[in-house]
């Protein structure tokens, strides 16, 4: 693989490294929350290793530092996501970069690149899978981090053309990620970027020492998109994996999560806070909350509707719509302590998300945007509204993705430890050595 540092544009390598602080941030951030602690408990049962996870002071074998590194990022689903393809990008390219690159004592520069191919890949797979891995009940990060940690990996082994072919057909039989975990509220689902990761670095190895797999992975009779595509996997466009490869760039439209909260509800709960900042009332006027969303929301933050309304733990309370939007509306606001037990069990909040219905939005465009608006109905017949769309051009600037990284990592390291961190992630092309950032990780 023969990309450069310098073939690669300056805002482009921008993006990256704002990326990777902010997955960086979300994972320091998921080192105080239980799910962390059990994922660590289980792992270091099986053995330690020499391979850094981030904010906690156990190592891991190189493949299971990747698993936990994934857990951490996507754990309290603060990470990005790639609109298009409905896709967490970084939570499975960071912790593989970080643990490749720590092994091999790899430059800041080579881990910066190979993050880019990773981040790359996913948004250019996941825009060609045209939302269809949702709609047959995969989680497209599972899947295709399995695909961008293995070039990741074999970039940063340095491994030829035909070994990195022979890694994707070998990620295919590694990759998976269901959403069964989302409809339960339980946490398999924080284990797919960080499997998907670990799966990856596996695939790299095996290519490297010459275990084949298929050459057909994409578009073969069982590939990808035709064994995970299932509704309708003639729609699929595998154009788009190569289309203007190299001269327009997907992954820079990746959205950087300001909410704790799956993505599909962030339009509605900015309408929602809208409606708190801009109108006049007490939430004890509010008579019934409706609010309209993507059908493809539905399964995720909708239904079944008793549940949403009651969530049972932090994770079941991140998929709520009923939830977020008693938060946004009563509180006007919606951030890591409305992820605490005190919260989601708060019987106000709990009568508030019992006023919400919704429908399907008529007029939706996922995956080109996301939107939800939002109808109070007040006790005394005067009714409010406000619609959101969030479209992917509208990327966080970079000062708040810095606000929040700096949020997150004073959660739990000193603040002089946390600048220390962001510059050297700012700057990762200078950094001569990849352990003397995951020095300060640890």
């Amino acid at each position: 693989m023969r990309l450069s540092l310098e073939e690669i544009p300056g805002e482009v390598r921008k993006r990256a490294k704002l990326l990777l602080l902010d997955a960086v941030g979300a994972a320091f951030a998921s080192t105080r929350f239980d799910f962390a602690r059990k994922a660590l408990a289980a792992l270091g049962a099986m053995g330690d290793g020499k391979s850094t996870v981030i904010g906690m002071s156990a190592a891991l074998g190189l493949r299971d530092a990747a698993l936990l590194n994934g857990i951490l990022t996507h754990g309290l689903d603060y990470d990005d996501t790639y609109l298009p393809g409905s896709v967490h990008l970084t939570a499975s390219c960071m912790p593989a970069v970080l643990a490749m690159a720590e092994q091999r004592a790899s430059s800041g520069r080579e881990a910066l690149v190979a993050c880019v191919v990773g981040l790359e890949t996913g948004a250019r797979l996941g825009l060609a899978g045209r939302g269809g891995f949702l709609r047959s009940g995969f989680q497209a990060t599972g899947l295709l981090g399995t695909f961008s940690a293995a070039l990741i990996a074999g970039r940063l082994l340095g491994l030829g053309l035909a070994q990195l072919e022979m890694a994707q057909g070998l990620a295919l039989s590694l990759a998976s990620g269901n959403m069964q975990p989302v409809l339960e509220g339980v946490w398999a689902k924080r284990l797919h970027p960080g499997w998907a990761a670990s799966s990856g670095i596996t695939a790299a190895f095996l290519a490297s020492e010459g275990y084949t797999g298929p050459a057909q992975t994409y578009e073969g009779r069982f590939g990808l998109f035709p064994s995970f595509v299932r509704e309708r996997p003639a729609a699929s466009d595998l154009l788009a994996v190569t289309r203007e490869l190299g001269v327009r760039w997907s992954f820079p439209e990746a959205s950087i999560k300001l909410f704790p909260a799956c993505h599909q509800s962030h339009a509605a709960m900015n309408a929602a806070l809208w409606l708190h900042r801009v109108e006049t009332f007490g939430v004890d006027d509010i008579a019934t909350i409706h609010a309209l969303v993507p059908e493809v929301a539905v399964p995720l933050i909708c239904e079944p509707a008793a549940a949403k309304r009651r969530p049972g733990s932090s994770y079941a309370a991140q998929f709520s719509l009923p939830y977020a939007l008693a938060c946004c509306l009563a509180r006007g606001r919606f951030g890591l302590a409305e992820l605490e037990d005190g919260s989601y069990t708060d019987a106000g909040l709990l009568e508030l998300a019992d006023k919400v219905t919704y429908a399907v939005d008529p007029n939706a465009t996922f995956p080109k945007s996301r939107s939800g608006e939002v109808v109070l109905r007040m006790k005394n017949g005067s009714s409010i509204s406000r619609r959101e769309e969030i479209w992917p051009e509208q990327a966080a600037s970079q000062d708040e993705v810095v606000e929040k990284f700096t949020r997150n990592a004073d959660l739990v390291i000193a603040s002089d430890r946390a600048k220390r961190i962001r510059e050297m992630i700012l700057n990762l092309d200078e950094v001569p050595d990849i352990r003397a950032l995951v020095e300060q990780l640890a």
